[in-house]
This record gives structure tokens, sequence and C-alpha cells, in this order.
């Protein structure tokens, strides 16, 4: 049996199941896990959330940024933007099906065995996989609640930018969010930065990579999100594996063996 980790499909629906024929998945064997944002931007949103969703448990699906744009738009009426390809699984007869079971996916997998911790974004360091676990925890007791079109319309906004333990409300609920779902820059003191989204040259003053900062404990730990990356991690304190490659941008799709650590490569079908 192997488990493989996927990096950001973004609906890029073709390139996944080339990669799939690549690896030789087989799902009565094999796992799959993946990074979030499934849907958005590519050509196949709507094909990509059926797929994984018809995975069942032999797929180990976390929570982006982009999903939750998905349910914001389902639950709270969050306007759609004109780069979104959405609207197909907004308009689909099996929408009330996949955003229910959209919503009930998780912010973090962890296995002990694989040594290993997945989210969309990252770890930040001053927060232990445990504290991490709990975190997530708050956000998905929100998620697959009754109240989830209120959480849902509350849930965006930068602020507060840094976590602190008296946070309440849906203040701490925002942090947990952005930090799981939109980190890429960080300060000592935990401050995020919501602006640079572009390479480790785009760093503000005061800012570094997450990663680049020291842990107590030493998962790996396995991202997507950070497509200008192209899964490098330079300067890494920890094990940080940085799984999206950009396919919605015409760069790949990458799977990594997370038992041999071998990489698999499905470049983009087009260039977008």
């Amino acid at each position: 049996m192997s488990t493989y980790a996927i990096g950001d499909l973004q609906g890029c629906h073709a390139e996944f199941e080339a990669l799939l024929e690549r690896i030789a998945f087989e799902p009565r064997r094999d796992r799959l896990w993946l990074v979030g944002d499934l849907v958005n931007r590519g050509p196949g949103s709507l094909a990509c959330l059926r797929a994984v969703k018809a995975l069942g448990d032999s797929a180990r699906v976390v929570l982006g940024n982009h999903d939750l744009h998905l349910l914001a738009a389902a639950w709270a009426g969050a306007p759609l933007k004109r780069s979104d390809t959405l609207a197909p699984i907004l308009e689909a007869d099996d929408r009330d099906e996949l955003l229910d079971w959209l919503r009930r996916q998780p912010l973090l997998v962890r296995d002990d065995e694989l040594d290993a911790v997945m989210t969309h974004a990252g770890l930040p360091p001053h927060w232990s996989v445990t504290q991490a676990a709990e975190h997530a925890a708050e956000v998905e007791q929100a998620l697959r609640g009754e109240a989830v079109g209120d959480f849902l319309a509350a849930m965006y906004g930068n602020s507060p930018a840094r976590w602190t333990d008296e946070l309440e409300g849906i203040d701490r609920l925002r942090v947990i969010v952005n930090t799981f779902t939109r980190m890429r820059f960080i300060a000592a003191d935990g401050t995020l930065d919501f602006a640079a989204k572009e390479g480790l040259d785009s760093a503000p003053e005061g800012f570094a990579p997450w990663f680049t900062y020291a842990r107590d404990d030493d998962p790996r730990i396995v991202f997507g999100h950070w497509a200008a990356l192209q899964g490098a991690t330079p300067g890494a304190r920890v094990r940080a594996l940085a799984l999206d490659t950009g396919c919605v941008w015409g760069g790949a799709l990458t799977a990594l063996d997370l038992v041999s650590g071998e990489y698999h490569v499905e470049p983009a079908h087009a260039s977008r």
C-alpha cells in the first residue's frame, strides 16, 4: 500500500486523472492525501469535487481557501469573482450533497505512523501539533454546525493578524482559518502577512516564510497553497513538503509518495 500526497488541484481534473494513472493508484490498496483547494480557477472544478468525493475513505482532504470560498458562496452568499470557476458546482443537481461533504472535511490531518501532518498552508511555529489539531477542531465544529452560514459570513478579514490564547468568538476562528489556509510569511511574534503572495523575495520587512522558524516538534509538514515556491522550501528549519506546483497556472500537478519519498509529476495540459 502507498500513500500519495497531491498538491492543489484547483479544478485541474484532466491532470488529476492522468496523475492517478501515472502512479497506478488503486483505491482498494492505496491512499491519497489532498492538500486542499480542490476547486476554482481551473476548468474542471465540479469534476474534481465529484472525483475526490467518490474516492471515499481512500482519500483524506483538508480545506483550502478556495474550498472555503465555495462554501461561503453557497451558505453565505459571498459574491463570485470574475476568475472563479465555481458556478457549475453551485448549479449542479448534486450540489447539496457535494457541499455538505466538503464542509465536513478537516483543516488538519495527522498520521503518526507516517510521521506527517497535512494542512493547506502549513503549520505556524508557535503551535504544537496537538495545539494545531485542537484549534482546527474549533473551526471544523463551526463548519459542521447549523449556524454554518453565520460563521462563513463573518469568516473573511485580515484582523486580528496575530494569535493570542485570549481571542474569543469570530476573531479567534478567523485567525485559525487564516493560519491554516492563507499563511505564507509570518513575523517572529506570530503576526501574519496577507499582502505578499509571490516568491521568497517578496517577504515584507520583519517577516519570513513560516517554515524558516524552528519548532519544538518536527513532523513532516505537507502543505500546498504557495505555488510560487514550485515545491522548494529554501531555508526551512522543519521538514516542510511543498506540493503546490501551479498546475492551474500552467505548471504541474505533483504527487509525493509519503512512504518511499518518490515524486511523480504530471505537467499541465494547457498553459493558463
